[in-house]
This record gives structure tokens, C-alpha cells and sequence, in this order.
């Protein structure tokens, strides 16, 4: 009985193997015979993902090609998704963030809310700008939220968002800024997230010590920008810097968003041109990025990664400056500046604490220098920004294009002109100055500082040689505002001179501002009233004085070259922008009285080179008390152009509370002293066709 139960059992096992031996069977054939096309094709399935390789900056340099902002390497930290796998992005950038602190190294964050406090509440950082005021506004959008939503109420949903509930409110805080700034920048499998730029050698090696536990990051070697000498027109230059959330997503008047930038081909974590030479030309400076593909197969394998497009490093933009030329101009107007401070007296120039100087090639305007006191160093720009925007001297102001003052006498040459070109005086018509203009007594009677005893009758070259005001108030009557205007404008005042960069436009007085009067109108002739120019409007006004009228575009750009080869692809060629009619000699008398001028300082006087100027000495608004009498601070205010027989370049100088122009006059021997002996050096200009090394 129990042998038959044992051999029924052995056969019910054996049928259930031959079922189950069966069903294996008819699978491998199913999946081989059946499926087995598909299933090959699914093995052998890949994707392909394309990544931006960033081309390198052009450089830019002088006339000499000598570099004024050039390439380093420098190192990023990277976070590739399409290596990070199945790893832990939270924890990921955890161990990352470590990392960087323990190097006391910043990374990309720039949620506006703030650190928890000890009861674990958040505030909003925002200031009250507009660019602020609309990330914040994008925040809270992006996290579903009201306007009205607190800080508190972002951050709980910056929480839930990302997955952050397991963590302290200060890795909360830490963890939630990365993963926003992540999602802003549009983290994904074909972009990756730039999680800190210019890390020190030290995080370099810690993160590839440990990258085995780091999936997903990558160090990569990148060109950082480096200013030689970083005090070197740092105005001009600009600056560059990551691409801001306003830059990126551009809402219109209509409320309609377009990503400009993103269409031209930049990602968020990119660098850009913000400011000078560098934004202006930032489509030429960037060059055009390569493309690197890399190959993945369904299991997430990577099998090839490959260079499919060469990155084309930008253009070099070519100054007409000359660096060594521009260095000694730097170190002349801050000489000068603290020379007079210790040497001067009150209220006679003691007080000045900043200026500028521009210094124009006649052959076309080119600058050869421009000079802002006080200055700042380019290479600290980041670090010391906060620095730089609380000192009282405004370093960061740049005076030169943007600084706009009172011209004071140097404006008398545009009244003169104007009055010889129409016919209204001859070089010899004279004007009695007896001290007091009378034409509007007894309302207004309005003085003259330079007035002599025993010079009653004063000429065109008297006038300029002495500054005599009783002679412009009354020229200036005689020609009217309108016509005096329009000769200003020709020559370079009140009008944008055209240098590539951010200038201010200035202003002249006009009968129609609200405070115009018969009396403003021939204070206006001698350079006071409404008027404001900019230092490099009074370059380009001397220049053009010395060029008998010919006003040249003011330009700092000389042209383009090929990075690799050297070879100028582009020449900047001169642009006549006024041409004004002289069929009476109106400039060589004007430019005989600004030599007769020069010869009033020692100074300038005992020059080696005869040298053309005219001074001015505009009153500023604050006085102080000498004596018994209220007397107010002066700038001071020079143009110049020299030498005279054969002119080379023109100068402008303004000194703030300077204390009159005739205190210029060390300072424009300094520079011409600088350009001669740069002129004698062994250096050559640029080859025609090909960028010196």
C-alpha cells in the first residue's frame, strides 16, 4: 500500500516538472522567436545628449597688443545628471556644500530668503529694487504661491518641493536654495548645473579625492577672467558676470516672457558681459561654443562621449590706449591731486578729492587715455563691490564719460567762434571792460575777475589770453544763446561724442528752461548757468578746435584681430561727425588766443613745446566763509592741445573743488611729459594686417 502511494507521488512530481519544464520552454521560444527582434533592439537602444562646450573669451588689449583683459584657468564644480544616476540628489549636494565650507568657498544660491532664526522663522532678503522685487515675485510664482505669501510659507513649500522634510531647518534652508536655483537654471539630462565657479586647487582635489562617492560631479576646467593690471581703465573694461534671473526671463510692458538669451544660444549658468567694453561687445568677445555628444545606452550606460564641434574662441578687441601711456596718466592725476591737498589753501584747491583727465589722438579721436581719481582695482571688483559703493569718493563712478560739470571759460572758444563765423565781431573789434557789465543796469551788473586798470578796450586775443567776461557777456548777447548753442553742439559739447561705451550727454542752457533769463543767458556765454559737459566732451571740443573744425567720432575701439592668428579682421576707421564752415579764420584766431592764454602761466609759459589752452574756473554751489564774506568752492577746469606748430593730441582735465583752472597746468605738463616719452619708446603700433605679440 505504501509503495503504491510512493510511486503516485514520484509520477504527480514528475508531471508537475514536465508543466513547469514545458511553460519554460514555450517562454524561451516566445521571447527568442516571437520577441526576440524587439527585445534586440531594446538592448541595443541608446540615446544621444548634447552639451555646450564654452569657448574661450577674447582678449582684449592696447594699440600695442599688450594685454588689458586676458584668460586663466581656472576650475567649476559641476553636477552632470546624466552621471548621477540613481544617486541621491539632496544628499549629493549635501556632501558638495561640505566640501566648499571646509574651504570657506561660495556656491550658487541666490534665493532671497534668509538663514532660519532661533525660532526657525525666515525673512525675505530682497531690497526694494525692481530686479529684486521681480525675483521674488518669480519665486513665489514658482512655488505655486500668492504675492501675499511669507517667507515662512515659501520656504515650507521650497520643503515639500524637493524633498527636504528629513533635514534640519538650516539644511533646509542650505539644500532648498541649491534646488531652487537648480530648477531656475533648468537642471536636466542636457544641462547641466554650474554648483560653484572658480573653486580653489584645494576643493579641486578634496572632490576628486572622494569621486567615487560623488556621482554626478564633475571638475571642469574653465577660462576665468583676469585683468593684468586691474587699475587700468577698469570703467571701460566693465566687467563680466553670470547671467541675471532679469536678463534671462524678460517679461514685456505686456506681461508677454521671452528668454532672449536662451535663443542666442547662452544657458543660465553662462557668463555675460554686464558692463564697458565687455557688454557693449559681448556678441563679438564670446566667441561661438563647441557641441560634445555623449551616448547612453537604456541601461544608462554612458558608451561614448565625443567632440562633434570645435568651440571658436571669441575676437580680440584692439584700444587705441596706450597702456604704458594710461599708467602714467593714472599715477600723474594722483600725484597731483594729493600734492595740491598738501600744499594748497583752503578754498584755493586744498579741498579737491577727485578728477579726471582724457587724452584724444588728433589724427581721429582715438583715446589714448582716460583717467578717473579715485580709482578701483577690476580684479577686486567682486569681493570689494560693497566696499567700493560706500566710499564717499565714489570710485565706481566713472567721471571721465559720465561726470558732467560746469565748463566755466574753457566754454568761451564756442561763444568766440560762433560770433567770428557770423560775421558778428572780427579778431579786432574790441569791448570796453571797465570792470562791471552795465548793459543790464541797474537789474543785473554782473562782474569781470580779470579786469585791469588801464585795460579798458579788450580784442578777441586779450579776452581768451585774460578771461575777460565783460568781452563774452557782451559777445554773447550780441551772437544770442541759440546761435552760440549750435556752435557748441558742432564742436563737441552738450552732445554724445560717440565712445563705444555708456557716456552722458550733458546740456546746454536753452531760452526754454524754467529758469532762463536775459542774465542767464550771458552767464551762459561764459560757461555757467544750466550748462553741463563731460570730460571727454571737452577732449573732443579741444580737439576740434585744433582740427579747424573737423570733429572726429571720439572712439576707444581700434578694431578686431583673430584670436588664434593675430590678423586684424577689423580696422576702425575715422568718422568725420561735423565739419564747421571757416571762410574768416576763425580758428587761428581763437587758437592764437588760447596760446597767448598758456603763456600767462610760468608754468606753461617755459615749456619745452608751445601748448594752446584755455582755463576755466566754474563756481560750485557749496561756499565756505573768508573772512566776513561768503565765497564759493571752484572746480577746476583745463582744455588743451599741443604742440602747436604741429598739434598731436588734445587734453581735457577737471578737478573737483580744484580751486581754478590755472592749477591744472603741472598736471598737463605731467602729461605731456608722459606722452613724449612714450613716444620715444621701442615700441611700434600694430602691423598693418597682423597683431603684434
Amino acid at each position: 500500500m505504501e509503495e503504491k502511494i510512493t510511486r503516485r507521488r514520484v509520477f504527480a512530481l514528475m508531471g508537475v516538472s514536465a508543466v513547469v519544464l514545458l511553460l519554460f520552454v514555450l517562454r524561451l521560444v516566445y521571447l527568442q522567436l516571437v520577441k526576440g527582434e524587439e527585445l534586440l533592439n531594446e538592448a541595443e537602444s541608446t540615446t544621444s545628449y548634447l552639451f555646450n562646450i564654452t569657448a574661450a573669451r577674447g582678449e582684449i588689449v592696447d594699440r600695442y597688443g599688450r594685454s588689458l583683459a586676458s584668460n586663466i584657468t581656472g576650475y567649476n564644480v559641476v553636477l552632470n545628471k546624466l552621471m548621477l544616476g540613481e544617486a541621491d540628489l539632496n544628499e549629493t549636494v549635501r556632501q558638495l556644500i561640505g566640501i566648499l565650507q571646509a574651504s570657506s568657498e561660495s556656491w550658487n544660491d541666490t534665493l532671497l530668503i534668509s538663514y532660519p532664526d532661533a525660532s526657525g522663522g525666515y525673512v525675505f532678503t530682497a531690497d526694494e529694487s525692481e530686479a529684486a522685487q521681480s525675483r521674488l515675485s518669480t519665486l513665489k510664482e514658482a512655488m505655486s504661491l500668492q504675492q501675499y505669501a511669507t517667507a515662512n510659507e515659501v520656504m515650507a513649500a521650497i520643503v515639500r518641493r524637493f524633498g527636504l522634510e528629513s533635514y534640519a531647518p538650516i539644511w533646509q534652508r542650505v539644500l532648498g536654495g541649491v534646488r531652487y536655483q537648480m530648477m531656475l537654471e533648468e537642471f536636466s539630462s542636457s544641462n547641466n548645473f554650474t554648483f560653484a565657479t572658480d573653486v580653489s586647487m584645494k576643493t579641486v582635489a578634496t572632490i576628486r579625492e572622494q569621486s567615487l562617492t560623488l556621482d554626478g560631479v564633475q571638475i571642469v576646467e574653465t577660462a576665468q577672467r583676469s585683468y593684468p593690471d586691474g587699475t587700468l581703465l577698469p570703467h571701460v573694461l566693465g566687467s563680466v558676470g553670470s547671467i541675471l534671473r532679469e536678463q534671462w526671463r524678460v517679461t514685456d510692458e505686456n506681461g508677454a516672457v521671452s528668454y532672449p538669451l536662451r535663443e542666442k544660444g547662452y544657458k543660465m549658468s553662462d557668463l555675460i558681459g554686464q558692463a564697458g567694453l565687455e557688454k557693449a561687445y559681448e556678441d563679438r568677445l564670446r566667441g561661438s561654443d563647441g557641441r560634445m555628444e555623449i551616448v547612453r545606452d537604456s541601461s544608462g550606460v554612458i558608451q561614448s562621449n565625443s567632440v562633434i564641434v570645435a568651440p571658436k574662441p571669441g575676437e580680440t578687441l584692439m584700444l587705441t590706449a596706450n597702456l604704458d601711456f594710461q599708467k602714467r596718466v593714472d599715477e600723474a592725476l594722483e600725484a597731483h591731486i594729493l600734492r595740491m591737498q598738501q600744499t594748497l589753501l583752503p578754498g584755493q584747491g586744498r579741498e579737491v578729492n577727485a578728477g579726471a583727465v582724457v587724452v584724444l589722438d588728433l589724427a581721429d579721436n582715438g583715446i589714448l587715455a582716460m583717467s578717473n581719481y579715485p580709482n578701483y582695482d577690476l580684479n577686486l571688483y567682486s569681493e570689494q563691490y560693497s566696499a567700493y559703493s560706500a566710499d564717499p569718493g565714489l570710485p565706481l563712478f566713472n567721471r571721465a564719460l559720465q561726470g558732467q560739470y560746469t565748463p566755466g571759460s574753457t566754454f568761451k572758444p564756442a561763444v568766440a567762434l560762433a560770433a567770428l563765423t557770423q560775421g558778428i565781431v572780427t579778431p579786432q573789434d574790441t569791448v570796453e571792460c571797465t570792470g562791471t557789465y552795465m548793459y543790464y543796469a541797474p537789474t543785473y551788473t554782473p562782474g569781470c575777475l580779470r579786469y585791469h586798470r588801464g585795460v579798458s578796450r579788450v580784442d578777441l586775443n586779450t579776452a581768451l589770453q585774460h578771461s575777460c567776461n565783460i568781452y563774452f557777456y557782451d559777445v554773447g548777447r550780441r551772437v544770442g544763446i541759440d546761435r552760440y548753442n549750435q556752435m557748441a553742439n558742432d564742436l563737441g559739447l552738450g552732445v554724445r561724442t560717440g565712445v563705444e561705451v555708456n557716456e552722458a550727454a550733458g546740456r546746454l542752457t536753452h531760452k526754454e528752461d524754467d529758469n532762463y533769463t536775459v542774465g542767464l543767458e550771458i552767464q551762459a556765454a561764459i560757461g555757467q548757468g544750466n550748462t553741463m559737459v563731460t570730460p571727454v566732451q571737452l577732449a573732443t571740443y579741444a580737439s576740434t578746435i585744433a582740427n579747424n573744425g573737423i570733429r572726429w567720432r571720439t572712439h576707444l575701439v581700434a578694431g578686431f584681430c583673430d584670436t588664434n592668428t593675430g590678423e586684424i579682421i577689423e580696422k576702425a576707421e575715422p568718422e568725420i561727425e561735423a565739419r564747421i564752415n571757416d571762410p574768416v579764420g576763425a580758428f587761428a584766431a581763437v587758437q592764437q588766443g588760447m596760446v597767448s592764454a598758456a603763456k600767462t602761466s610760468s608754468v606753461l609759459a617755459g615749456y619745452a613745446y608751445p601748448l594752446a589752452v584755455k582755463t576755466g574756473s566754474p563756481q560750485r554751489s557749496e561756499w565756505y566763509m573768508s573772512g566776513t564774506q561768503r565765497t564759493y568752492y571752484t572746480n577746476t577746469v583745463m582744455i588743451a592741445y599741443g604742440p602747436v606748430d604741429d598739434p598731436e593730441i588734445a587734453v581735457a582735465i577737471v578737478l573737483e573743488y580744484g580751486g581754478g583752472g590755472s592749477n591744472a597746468a603741472p598736471l598737463l605738463v605731467d602729461i605731456f611729459n608722459a606722452y613724449y616719452f612714450d613716444k620715444t619708446s621701442s615700441l611700434q603700433p600694430t602691423e598693418e594686417g597682423v597683431l603684434l605679440p
